[in-house]
């Protein structure tokens, strides 16, 4: 169902894909926008290993909803810092790629909890999520991307 990588020797492992997932903290998501158009966004998200999920949080409405709604296919991009090469412009950094299902998590506990899961990656500060939370999550959905397909890339820039 999902393409082989082209440039197969610099794939990476699965193992490798996780832990990017796991580290990175921004990507870009894709979905089918308005009139069929491609729309990407940049999101924060939280990777759950035993979910073999991401999850992000977003506002309940607007263009990526309407997206949704309408086709709950998509791709999520990750990547890693990246390494600059001695003497050299260039970059070597680590790409991922997933496709799958997304949807509205609407179990609203488990919604708050996976939004706590993604607040604890991001806040410096464990003792905020509790009053960020409770000013701003009955504003928010909580979104569950499962995945159906992952592929990590080797990227020697040149």
């Amino acid at each position: 169902m999902f393409r082989e990588m082209r440039r197969f020797k610099q794939q990476v492992s699965n193992d490798k894909c996780k832990e990017i997932l796991t580290n990175e903290w921004r990507g870009v998501l894709s979905v089918l926008g308005d009139n069929d158009y491609p729309y990407g966004v940049p999101m924060n998200f939280y990777y759950d290993d035993k979910d073999n999920a991401i999850y992000f949080h977003c506002a309940k409405e607007g263009h990526k909803i309407d997206a949704i709604t309408k086709h709950n296919k998509c791709s999520f991009t990750v990547f890693d810092k990246g390494v600059k090469r001695e003497n050299h412009w260039s970059k070597d950094f680590t790409s991922v790629i997933v496709f799958g299902i997304i949807e509205i998590v609407e179990d609203r506990e488990i919604a708050r909890e996976k939004v706590i899961n993604l607040a604890e990656k991001y806040f410096p500060d464990h003792s905020e999520i509790s009053g960020e939370m409770n000013a701003h999550f009955k504003n928010a959905l909580c979104l569950k991307l499962t995945i159906e397909h992952i592929s990590g890339k080797q990227i020697n820039e040149s």
